[in-house]
């Protein structure tokens, strides 16, 4: 009888989900709730009345194939890490860092961009929900950027060892860069389907 408590005190151990990715998944339910609320906003000003139409920059869906690029490269930086590959953990977490910021410089330009088309944030409620919408994304990859650098720091500066809570920090932070890359895809295909 002892045996078969040890045997289900185990398997719920094991099916348990760590808090800190229970509170990731929680955030991450948090914000999707706050972008959903942004394009429902949208779609009821639209019907409005007042919309300018216009074309959205094409640095945007470039955006989207360099988040899903970045998703990628550090998912490959998570299977290394887990196979003790350390030199192609440490050049796939650069690599990723590196075109997270590249997507952070490629919105500036598409903000830019939208401004010389003269669409401005305080000018008709089209524009200013796009800028909306792409800031605040935006800032949630600066985010995930500043995890990245931190996951950086532990890559190059910890030795080069496979333990419970570095796969952990890695696996959050992957998780977090896969949720923001689906979001902006998400936006996207909003963004086209209501333009």
């Amino acid at each position: 009888m002892n045996a078969t408590i040890f045997e289900n005190q185990k398997t719920q151990t094991k099916n348990k989900i760590h808090p800190q990715k229970f509170a990731l998944w929680l955030a991450c339910a948090s914000m999707m709730m706050m972008f959903v609320g942004f394009t429902s906003a949208f779609v009821v000003r639209r019907a409005a009345g007042n919309w300018l139409e216009f074309d959205l920059p094409k640095l945007f869906f470039w955006n989207a194939g360099l988040i899903v690029l970045t998703s990628l490269i550090l998912h490959g930086s998570k299977v290394a890490f887990r196979n003790s590959n350390f030199t192609l953990y440490k050049t796939l977490l650069t690599l990723g860092f590196i075109s997270g910021i590249a997507f952070v410089l490629l919105q500036y330009e598409a903000w830019m961009q939208m401004m010389s088309d003269g669409i401005f944030i305080d000018g008709n409620p089209a524009g200013s929900f796009v800028y909306v919408i792409s800031g605040l994304h935006a800032a949630h990859v600066l985010g995930g950027l500043v995890v990245l650098m931190a996951a950086m720091v532990h890559a190059f500066t910890l030795k080069n060892f496979v333990t419970k809570i570095r796969k952990h920090r890695l696996d959050l932070t992957v998780t977090y860069w896969h949720f923001v890359g689906i979001l902006w895809i998400y936006l996207i295909f909003f963004l086209v389907l209501n333009s």
